[in-house]
């Protein structure tokens, strides 16, 4: 049975861990051949050998220009091209508060989450033009489109982030490219350990609690996987999308809904504290 992928050769940045690990994982078996860049270069070792012939690694500071170029030709150069590009690579932050933002911090968070994949767009361009096309994916956050899921620096590039795939997407269009942003929720990653300071280590094993606990803060009663944003990333490479882009996909377990009354009966009403723990009829004036 043909993959939704094949023949397609992909680059996933952040390849080997996390979110881009399972991007990496479901495109091999939908069919891709993949570059997975990444600054982890034991994990991308063991990765190439695992997928032998079907991922290269790429050591790749998404903070580096000339990084992230040669991790694009690694494509073209190992498996003859690049049609998709999956611009995932991110970090957290721990600022919280205006009082808290510095010059160097809000420059470190921008250059990783909002500059790389600019330039990993640029450099992703003319390959994907030379095959007639291609499909771009910037991972977002739904930190980008509410307040309260995330830091200031953090939710501020992740905003920029969703904007940013819409006005690549008409630039691009007249190529034949596709570019579009996912917003994933309380996704099990280590990126949460990761953005406090925990070594890598450790880090993996608090995923492993988020996964454990995550159901509780949000409507749909699982845990947010990585392989369910890559599910996502799947699609929209995929022919199956071919109408796609300019937009952004939200997978967050229905946590932005709305506040938890509006999906746990057990929360109630944030009207009781105003009408004295009676609900009214209506609120219209």
């Amino acid at each position: 049975m043909a993959g939704r992928l094949d023949g397609k050769v992909a680059v996933i940045t952040g390849g080997v861990s996390g979110i881009g690990l399972g991007a990496v994982e479901l495109f091999v078996a939908e069919g891709a051949q993949v570059v997975a860049a990444d600054i982890q270069d034991e994990k991308g070792a063991m990765l190439e050998k695992r997928f032998a012939g079907r991922v290269r690694y790429a050591h790749c500071d998404v903070t580096q220009d000339a990084e992230i170029a040669a991790a694009m030709n690694l494509a073209a150069e190992a498996f003859g091209g690049l049609d998709i590009l999956f611009n995932n690579a991110g970090i957290s932050d721990r600022m919280t508060t205006l009082e808290e933002v510095t010059p160097e911090g809000w420059n470190w968070i921008f250059d990783i989450l909002v500059r790389g994949p600019a330039l990993g767009m640029k450099h992703a361009q003319p390959l994907m033009a030379k095959r007639g096309g291609g499909s771009i994916i910037n991972t977002a956050s739904i930190a980008g489109l509410q307040a309260g899921f995330g830091p200031l620096a953090y939710s501020s590039a992740k905003a920029a982030v969703i904007h940013m795939s819409r006005v690549a997407a008409a630039q691009l269009s007249q190529q034949g490219i596709r570019v579009n942003a996912i917003c994933p929720g309380l996704i099990a990653t280590s990126i949460f350990g990761a953005s406090i300071g925990m070594t890598r280590e450790v880090a993996d094993q608090m995923a492993a609690m988020v996964a454990q606990n995550a159901q509780v803060a949000q409507p749909v009663k699982k845990p947010g996987l990585p392989d369910d944003i890559a599910q996502a990333a799947l699609y929209l490479a995929s022919d199956a999308a071919a109408f796609v882009t300019g937009t952004h996909i939200v997978v967050d377990g229905g946590i932005t809904i709305g506040g938890r009354h509006a999906w746990d009966p057990t929360a109630g009403s944030p009207f009781a504290a105003i009408f004295g723990g009676v609900f009214p009829a209506s609120t219209d004036a």
